[in-house]
């Protein structure tokens, strides 16, 4: 396979290229740590720990982050939820009525949804049974308006990692941008995509503080790309987009790379365990394998069998609508006590 040439002028819509970005108080002034006094923002001067804006560019954040990833703070863009990023990608570069994405079902809903807000027409690959991607047919649907392709490794809801060769393929061959989405990355045996970004310019990853590191509240989302992509991204993200609040409760948390890393061992453990509890349940028909921090099941009735979870009070996912997922359930791997309940109540309807 020939490897593309990449431009990324050539992607971008031209109105986002010819954009002159807001320029905020605190953009023109950037030393706001300083002992100032600050009358240049039309803020209220009385102190109550938010009066005034956050950092527009996060840059505390982005400094912990590019250590802890070895990458450069111009590689990095945060938004509130990886779903700001993800609508700020479709924003950028699809022309709204005239470009497309192509996305890899059963995969995450929020890229149709994104789609369908932004006027961008969603081509659809199915995984094949393994939930991998069929690569020539990806390659066969994408046009000259495939702007993005949608890569969730792990994959959300089946669990699995996406298979590296596959996606340098997609990566080598598909002539736009391909983003992989790593929002489980951290329950999974392998590195990050970030790794690679250098020797792919095509290439974004998102991550998000949701998952491993338990902040799903806070709704903060991490882009890593080239510095020209970032740069793009950064001319239409809003000025202040990332709350003063969760600024400083992310900083305390990722500071926690210890602790995080216990839990995230505490939560791959529990996978085990009730995996293995699984695998010894009669209505239980096949399990999946799981990178993340949750498992997706085949039961013989996943309408029934969530029903009844709901009746001793345990909350699952049915995702038998989704594509390869006919009565499938996906169980989020709790606490120890949490895991333990759930043990005992599929053991108990099985013998029931």
């Amino acid at each position: 396979m020939n490897k593309i040439q990449f431009d990324i002028k050539q992607l971008v819509r031209k109105n986002v290229l010819c954009l002159k970005p807001y320029s905020s108080a605190r953009d023109e002034f950037t030393d706001f740590d300083q002992d100032m006094i600050f009358l240049d923002a039309n803020e209220n001067p009385y102190e109550n720990g938010v009066n005034r804006y956050p950092d527009p560019q996060q840059k505390s954040l982005k400094t912990i982050l590019a250590n802890q990833n070895k990458v450069s703070e111009k590689n990095i863009l945060l938004g509130n939820g990886s779903d700001e990023v993800l609508d700020l990608i479709f924003r950028a570069f699809c022309e709204p009525s005239i470009d497309n994405v192509i996305t890899l079902p059963p995969t995450y809903g929020m890229y149709k949804v994104l789609a369908d807000i932004n006027n961008i027409k969603e081509q659809q690959v199915w995984l094949e049974k393994g939930f991998q991607p069929n690569v020539e047919s990806i390659l066969a649907t994408a046009n000259s308006n495939s702007k993005l392709l949608f890569i969730c490794s792990p994959n959300n809801p089946s669990g699995n990692l996406i298979d590296q060769e596959r996606i340098e393929q997609l990566l080598d061959g598909f002539k736009g941008l391909v983003v992989i989405d790593e929002a489980y990355i951290d329950f999974a045996d392998t590195k990050s995509w970030i790794e690679r970004m250098d020797k792919y310019p095509n290439l974004i990853i998102t991550q998000t503080l949701s998952k491993a590191y338990g902040m799903a509240g806070i709704r903060l989302g991490i882009c890593y790309a080239s510095e020209e992509i970032i740069g793009i991204l950064n001319k239409i993200k809003p000025p202040y987009n990332v709350n003063e609040l969760t600024q400083q409760r992310a900083l305390q948390r990722i500071a926690k790379e210890n602790q995080i890393k216990t839990e995230v061992t505490t939560i791959i453990e529990g996978r085990i365990q009730v995996k293995e509890t699984l695998s010894a349940v009669n209505f239980v028909e096949e399990i999946f394998e799981s990178d993340a921090n949750f498992i997706l099941v085949r039961v013989d009735d996943a309408n029934k069998r969530y029903d009844q979870l709901i009746r001793e009070g345990i909350v699952v996912r049915n995702r038998s609508t989704q594509p390869l997922c006919d009565n499938t359930l996906r169980f989020t791997i709790g606490t120890k006590q949490e895991n333990e309940k759930l043990i005992q109540t599929l053991t108990s309807i099985s013998k029931s």
